[in-house]
């Protein structure tokens, strides 16, 4: 059985970290390399680093973090934001990424996962998909790119068809409705992707505390979850989540 993960997760807006609420607005949680530094000590899994910057993004704010992130960290480290070339992978891959994160340019150019995944092989490519409830349509849900500014017209069962068909290796499904209220996640989203993915999933959005990540752990047998709020405003951390999950018999990799 594969050992679960709890990823933190950093968003990147302007050159400092930020924790954002519905997509929409958002409050400073402090510096990357120091961030990544205290994740690092608490033995976390993996790390997420996200540029959510929608306007003048620049591909050189990550790759100009990327090293000093890895001089004081040595966790895994998945980026993305604004990659939308198989140049602007393999650059960042360079500059240290272990796994590359898209998620506008898996609509527009369901190639590019191809050209990662055959380069740098299928575990280096996540492909991130932002959803929100259309209350309108039986609370259906709705697909969402560019920093959840722009609706898609293709479905959630569509999209995780192409987009395994592809050749990603890892998705990171991301609740519009449940980023940063700290309520717990979307679980029945979870279970909806869970039965149409045959690969891992990371499960965001939403956690509050360590009995939210139960509950998406063991209802929805998710590979991942992604932890921001939980992280950033509160005393917890990744050691203490994994120390209380251990109790319910949820088994962790050996970090």
């Amino acid at each position: 059985m594969l050992k679960k993960r709890i990823i933190p997760m950093m968003l990147l807006l302007d050159k400092q970290l930020v924790k954002t609420c519905q997509f929409d607005t958002w409050r400073n949680v402090g510096d990357p390399i120091k961030s990544a530094s205290v994740y690092n000590s608490q033995y976390t899994d993996e790390l997420v680093l996200l540029n959510i910057s929608r306007e003048n993004r620049s591909l050189e704010q990550l790759a100009h973090l990327i090293p000093e992130i890895s001089r004081v960290s040595f966790m895994p480290l998945s980026v993305g934001g604004g990659i939308n070339h198989f140049d602007d992978a393999a650059y960042l891959i360079n500059q240290g990424a272990d796994k590359i994160i898209v998620n506008s340019s898996a609509y527009q150019n369901p190639e590019l996962i191809s050209k990662i995944a055959n380069q740098f092989g299928q575990q280096a490519v996540i492909v991130s998909i932002d959803i929100k409830i259309d209350t309108t349509k039986n609370n259906h849900y709705q697909l969402y790119s560019h920093c959840g500014q722009q609706r898609e017209k293709v479905n959630l069962a569509e999209h995780i068809e192409q987009c395994q068909q592809a050749g990603a290796g890892e998705f990171m499904i991301q609740s519009i409705d449940h980023d940063g209220m700290m309520a717990g996640f979307d679980i029945e989203l979870f279970k909806q992707v869970m039965a149409l993915a045959k690969i891992p999933v990371i499960g965001c959005s939403g956690s509050g505390n360590y009995q939210h990540l139960r509950e998406a752990f063991i209802e929805t047998n998710i590979s991942a979850l992604g932890c921001g709020s939980l992280f950033n405003f509160s005393d917890s951390n990744p050691i203490r989540a994994k120390n209380y999950l251990t109790n319910y018999g949820i088994a962790f990799k050996k970090v």
